[in-house]
């Protein structure tokens, strides 16, 4: 399972109705904040999302539609009493503007809070669990950016029992199976794993990337991902600001996903200049036919 909710999903300055930039994705039950701009502890209280889940926020980078609601979602953290840890992975100098802004107003976290720096030009993998993975995508912006991949780990293989039971292999040896092992029958017959378990369904995946310009290197490392969110900030009737903000068209966004053979491009980072947000789907649709804009408080699912 795999749930993104979008908190906001505009450019730059916030206006009533349109919001910078923050998701929640829930991944198998790991909840992840990703970006934080102005407002997202409100709308975190909007969705009824609990504070307490979130133990992991990926910062994609220093501007402050991306981080400015940071201070205050740690703030309520600690008036709530929070106890866990809470991991932040971000660029390097987040650490250095939270601190001097708790030690600024003499506040203090009462929990203990992890800074993970990054400062790789290369894909790396910064988390890991039972569960999934993240990877940083590195991407190209006015300033030191980073998208995150997130990938759910493959589930065990499906045991086919009634071919276990003609074969009449122990119960003993099915925890072993469905993890991908082959098994000797009492009569010394080697069963290949093929033969007694399906395949798992793929694994859900999502490629976060914002912001950037188009970057059609970054496709070998999101090829075929469940979901693709990509920055789509212009339209191509704009396409000359891209060169001196680093920002992307929706057509550019399409022919990311349309290499990467993506399942799903969701479109976002809008500039406030437009006013009719059906144009970016029409113009990614040109080039790609799966796609769907982001909006306030949408909720994508997949299962």
């Amino acid at each position: 399972m795999m749930q993104l909710t979008i908190l906001g999903c505009h450019s730059a300055t916030p206006r009533a109705k349109a919001h910078p930039t923050s998701q929640v994705l829930d991944i198998r039950g790991e909840l992840m904040l990703i970006d934080c701009g102005e407002g997202t502890q409100v709308r975190l209280r909007g969705h009824k999302i609990k504070f307490s889940r979130i133990n992991h926020i990926f910062i994609s980078h220093l501007h402050g539609d991306h981080y400015f609601g940071l201070i205050g979602l740690l703030s309520t953290f600690s008036l709530l009493s929070r106890k866990a840890e809470l991991h932040i992975y971000a660029p390097q100098g987040l650490k250095e503007i939270i601190n001097l802004q708790l030690k600024l107003s003499h506040a203090y976290t009462s929990f203990p809070l992890v800074f993970h720096q990054l400062d790789s030009q290369q894909p790396e993998l910064i988390f890991e669990n039972e569960k999934l993975t993240v990877e940083t995508i590195p991407l190209d912006h006015r300033i030191y950016t980073n998208g995150f991949l997130f990938r759910a780990k493959p589930k065990d293989r499906k045991l086919l029992i009634e071919k276990v039971e003609q074969l009449n292999i122990d119960k003993a040896y099915y925890k072993s199976i469905v993890k991908g092992k082959d098994v000797e029958t009492k009569d010394g017959q080697l069963i290949k794993n093929e033969d007694l378990t399906e395949p798992p369904e793929l694994p859900p995946s999502y490629a976060f990337c914002s912001d950037t310009a188009f970057k059609p290197e970054i496709v070998p490392q999101i090829q075929g991902v469940t979901w693709l969110y990509h920055e789509s900030t212009f339209l191509e009737d704009h396409e000359h600001l891209c060169i001196k903000t680093k920002h992307s068209t929706a057509k550019q966004a399409g022919i990311i996903a349309q290499k990467a053979k993506v399942k799903k491009l969701i479109l976002g980072h809008f500039s406030t200049r437009y006013k009719q947000l059906s144009l970016f789907e029409k113009e990614a649709l040109e080039v790609f036919d799966q796609v769907e804009n982001a909006e306030t408080g949408k909720i994508f699912r997949y299962d």
